[in-house]
Parts: structure tokens; sequence; C-alpha cells
């Protein structure tokens, strides 16, 4: 039998519903049926630390559930019991109301323990963004998920001054310096500005939020590492930001966003609009850009993009 741990929980409020999550020993990541969630917790025989959130993982399960769509508004949620099956080694179970840190620190060393020897974390599954464009082979780097690595691993250092997260970070740039064609995540809009690819694709798709965050986390080292060997970071963010200020009102679409530049890569596709969710990811990343960054572009078109979402409309002709 594969191990398990199942943790019925209790949603107060109303009616009450009974559900149970099963976190079991296989590399299978998540599946749901009825009020049964299932959540795959790897395969290794060693011993291992899980700390997981009860709430988001059923918050996760419900969606894939279309009769729980209504109900994934939990409000008062409470443990009612913990089954353990199967063969396997328990040390302590821990319930907690939070365990951010211990969360956080898992994070910046699954990160030191698995970069590459290219100083990247493959994303090993494939991925296809839009008709006319090459599917994207497992193994491929996010400049994203470098971003969001990089800013993880300077706050880790910058916790504890332990130099192994701050030497992790600093390989983390390296992708960042191959372009994407030479399975780097680099690329350049017109043949002069360069573009850090979320998704490396071929032709390129310039998604926008995956460019930001990518900027957040070299801005994050080169404010961490002030040493000569960070330089790097440092211009590889300048390079970035010069693109992102002339390419920004590329993404206004006079009603809203668009997600990214498919429409002038692939040449007579529509723009893929930004749903709001993501157009309001946007305007939260241009606030933020524009708490360190002296330009006006970045909180005026902010502002703009919020009177979108309040019914306004760029003036026509």
């Amino acid at each position: 039998m594969v191990a398990s741990v199942t943790v019925t929980v209790v949603i107060l409020g109303g009616k009450r519903s009974i559900y149970r999550l099963h976190y079991v020993m296989t590399d299978s990541l998540i599946s749901a049926q009825d009020n049964e969630v299932f959540l795959g917790i790897g395969t290794g025989k060693d011993w291992t630390k899980v700390t997981r959130d009860l709430v988001v993982d059923l918050q996760k399960g419900l969606m894939l559930t279309r009769s729980s769509k209504k109900k994934a508004k939990l409000r008062s949620t409470r443990v009612r019991s913990i089954t353990l099956q199967g063969w396997g080694y328990i040390d302590n179970i821990t319930l907690s109301s939070s365990a951010h840190v211990a969360h956080f620190f898992a994070v910046a060393d699954w990160f030191v323990r698995h970069q590459d020897e290219n100083g990247g974390w493959p994303i090993m599954v494939t991925r296809r963004l839009s008709p006319g464009m090459a599917d994207l082979a497992p193994g491929w780097y996010s400049a994203m998920g470098q971003g969001q690595a990089i800013s993880v691993l300077t706050r880790a250092f910058n916790i504890t001054g332990n130099l192994t997260y701050l030497h992790s970070a600093m390989n983390a740039i390296e992708p960042f310096k191959v372009r994407s064609e030479n399975h780097g995540v680099m690329t350049t809009f017109a043949g002069k500005y360069v573009w850090y690819e979320e998704y490396p694709t071929t032709p390129s798709s310039y998604v926008l939020n995956g460019f930001i965050y990518s900027l957040i986390g070299l801005y994050d080292l080169k404010m961490t590492c002030t040493h000569r060997d960070c330089k790097t970071a440092a211009k590889l963010y300048e390079d970035g930001m010069v693109s992102l200020k002339k390419m920004l009102p590329l993404f206004d679409t006079g009603s809203g966003s668009v997600y990214d530049l498919r429409h002038f890569s692939l040449g007579g596709v529509a723009p893929n609009l930004a749903r709001w969710d993501y157009h309001t990811t946007h305007i939260n990343q241009l606030m933020l850009l524009s708490t360190f960054n002296t330009d006006p572009i970045f909180k005026a078109i902010a502002d703009r993009w919020i009177d979108y979402m309040k019914g306004k409309r760029a003036a026509h002709n």
C-alpha cells in the first residue's frame, strides 16, 4: 500500500462540509473527486520535512471539481482527524496557524540544492504558449522563475548572512546572458531592446508580467550584492529597464493591457488581451517599480490602467 497521511477538515458556517486531504507518496501533482483531494508529496525514501497549507490545498482541490466551484469560498476551517496509512516512519506532526518562515527557508534551501550547472532551475514539462510558436520541450528556463528564485535567495542571505544563498543567486543570472534560442531566456525586440522571456518561445512572445518579475529579481540582487562580481546583474537590470520604458506603451490597448506581444511576433493574430487579474497584476507591478525608480512613466501608466478598470477609455479621433 502506498503510504499516505489523510487530514479530514470541516468547513464551519452555514451547512457544514467535510473534506479529506490525502497527502500521498507519489509523484502525481493533484487530483480531486467529490470531497476527496489527493496531493502527491514525492516518492523519496530519505527523511524529508513536509509543510502544507491546508486551506490553500483545499482551495486548489475544490477548483478541480465542477460541483464544488461555488463552495470555494472557505470561511472557518477546523481539523477533525489525521489518519496514517501504509508503511513508513513519521517523526512529528505539528498543527500551526502559520509556518511562513519555515516555508520560506524550505524554498530557499530547495533552490540551492536543485540549481543546475547553468545556474538555472529547468522546467520539466512541455509548454505550448500559442499556435504558431514552437512548443517548449522539457528542460527550458523561465526568466520569471529565475527572477523569483533570485528574490528568495537574496532575502535568505539578508536574513542569515549565509553566503551560500548569495552565491546561488549570483549563479542564477547565467541564463539571462544566453539567448533564448541557445537555451537561455534573453531575446531582443526589433533587434534593439533586450527582453527576458518568461517563455523562451520561437518566435519570441514578450510576456509582460514575467519580464517585470525577472527585473525585480535582478534589482534585488543588484541592491544586495555590491561586489564587482555582481556588476553583471546591475547591467542586466539596467538594460531591461531601458527596454521596459520604451516598450511599455505597446502593451496599452486604450481600454486595458495585453498579456504579451504575440500580435507583433506572429503577425496577423489578434492581441492577447490580459484578463482583469493579469491586468491588476500589471498595475501592481508598475506601482512597485515606481517606488524605487523615479521615471514617471510607471505611475502614469499604472494610473491610466486603473482608470480602465473604472470604465474610462482612451480618446478616439
